[in-house]
C-alpha cells in the first residue's frame, strides 16, 4: 500500500509517467472508471504480495504449517 502512495508522490514530483501520475490525472478529471481501475490494480498487488509473504513465511519457519 505504501509503495503505491510513494509512486504517486514520486511520479507527481518528478513528472514521471506511470500508474501514480495516471491516478492523479484520473482524480483531477473526475474519471471514475479510471480511478476504480487504479484502485483495483493496487488492491490486486497488495493481495498478491500478502499471499506470497504468507507462503514464504511457511517455507522459512518450519513451525508454521500450511492447512
Amino acid at each position: 500500500g505504501l509503495l503505491i502512495g510513494g509512486a504517486v508522490l514520486t511520479e507527481t514530483t518528478y513528472t514521471l509517467p506511470g500508474l501514480g501520475q495516471f491516478a492523479i490525472l484520473a482524480i483531477r478529471n473526475q474519471d471514475l472508471p479510471q480511478v476504480m481501475g487504479v484502485v483495483l490494480v493496487a488492491a490486486a498487488f497488495v493481495v498478491v504480495a500478502s499471499l506470497i509473504v504468507d507462503l514464504l513465511y511457511a517455507v522459512v519457519d518450519p513451525r508454521v504449517r500450511l492447512s
